[in-house]
């Protein structure tokens, strides 16, 4: 039998209700050795992910590690975007060993998960090879994930992904969950996020709507 085509999403793909985001260790020490990224895309990146999570209702678990001690505060942006998120500190550098983690991870019942954090060869290896041993799927979004040199960067994101792991970027973590720009109801809130944090992508929506009141989708707006 011929194969027939259907307008219908593949599996693989992110969907808000399809997984669960963790952001692991987005702190302040945990940043300032990072060579693979620079620091202020790493955050702009993070940002975006932040307020996309939030604006399309994923279940979000935000964690750290020894906060108060050594590693300070999490990033400002990410803050503000999970303003209800509470934030679960550890001493482990595998979140996925910290009891706390791993009850909401249950709580929350999903089989999918998406990782990011700081450092990709240590707080993001551990959980990511964790998870996919007990069965979880993971994905990786690699450009809000950092690390001491751009060697550690990759090898970690080559051995996570040897071991089953899915990588994706924030961007398409974010265009991932719109995916169709007849979505009304979030149009607004993903072209406002990229506008802040995409970069030439956000400067190119800008300049679309303010020449000639484009916008995506193909359809002139009034202005």
């Amino acid at each position: 039998m011929p194969l027939v085509a259907t307008p219908t999403p593949g599996k693989g793909l992110i969907s808000s209700e399809n997984h669960t985001l963790i952001l692991i260790d987005h702190q302040s020490q945990m940043s300032f050795p990072v060579r693979s990224i620079d620091v202020a895309v790493l955050r702009l990146n993070s940002a975006m992910v932040a307020e996309a999570a939030h604006g399309f209702g994923v279940s979000t678990i935000l964690t750290t590690v020894a906060a108060e001690s050594f590693s300070g505060p999490v990033f400002d942006e990410i803050l503000a975007a999970l303003p209800d998120c509470k934030i679960i500190d550890r001493t482990t550098m595998n979140a996925w060993e910290d009891e706390k983690v791993l009850e909401r991870v249950n709580a929350l019942q999903k089989d999918r998960i998406v990782f990011g954090g700081l450092w990709t060869s240590v707080c993001i290896v551990g959980p990511v090879l964790s998870a996919l041993d007990q069965g979880y799927e993971a994905y990786v979004i690699t450009d809000i994930c950092g690390d001491v040199s751009d060697e550690a960067h990759e090898r970690a994101v080559q051995r996570m992904v040897q071991a089953g792991a899915v990588p994706m970027t924030s961007l398409q973590y974010m265009l991932e969950l719109q995916r169709d720009w007849a979505r009304t109801e979030t149009y607004d809130l993903t072209t406002g996020i990229a506008k802040k944090y995409a970069g030439g992508y956000g400067i190119g929506i800008v300049y679309a709507k303010s020449m000639f009141g484009a916008h995506e989708g193909g359809h002139a707006q009034a202005a």
